[in-house]
């Protein structure tokens, strides 16, 4: 009897907020109220803040767990790709410098270099529904980077050779590939506006 009564009253309340919504105008279509429920708020309504919509974030977030899932595999794949792409972005890593690419992962400060760059990615998708908790650790990013002389273009490098190695390896269609372009401009936005006063100090 009370597990019958809780469920009465969770749809009752369940079709008040969608009625309230919908008095309220924003876009709750016909037989929608349940994914309305689920995403906790309408999927498609943009973040002032990311761009990104409810449905983009949980598609980055929902293809970025199995690229953890082995991470430093994955994290040193991304660099081996990105120093091949572009060479001189090797100059920044001195402990690998003179290194083959046979060699990366036998290197410890590489490797820490490499869980620290997977760990840094995995916090930013895991908040993207904390768009301002994002944006501020993307500043210390900046910071910390400006400081070792990384420019804007590097960083664009990088992001090149993401899209490519997405495509490639685990095969994402279009919507999910734009919602990762959508994300990581969101991060490079809030990255490059404290790049030059990390370069400064």
């Amino acid at each position: 009897m009370l597990y019958f009564y809780l469920c009465s009253t969770f749809v009752l309340l369940s079709a008040f907020v969608v009625l309230k919504r919908v008095k309220l105008r924003q876009k709750v279509k016909m037989g929608s109220w349940l994914s309305y429920l689920w995403w906790g708020g309408d999927p498609d309504i943009v973040n002032t803040q990311s761009g990104l919509t409810r449905r983009e974030v949980y598609a980055v977030q929902q293809s970025w767990a199995p690229v953890y899932a082995n991470s430093v595999a994955n994290g040193t794949e991304l660099l081996r790709r990105l120093f091949q792409a572009y060479p001189e972005t090797k100059e920044f890593f001195k402990m690998i410098k003179k290194s083959s690419d046979e060699d990366y992962s036998q290197n410890p400060q590489f490797k820490a270099h490499v869980i620290n760059l997977m760990s840094s990615i995995n916090l930013a998708v895991l908040n993207l529904n904390q768009p301002e908790v994002v944006a501020a650790m993307m500043n210390k990013l900046g910071e910390s980077h400006g400081r070792r002389k990384i420019q804007k273009e590097h960083f664009y490098s990088l992001k090149d050779v993401i899209v490519k190695m997405f495509i490639e390896v685990l095969k994402l269609e279009g919507a999910t590939l734009a919602a990762w372009g959508k994300t990581v401009d969101f991060w490079y936005k809030h990255i490059f506006e404290s790049l030059s006063q990390g370069d400064r100090r």
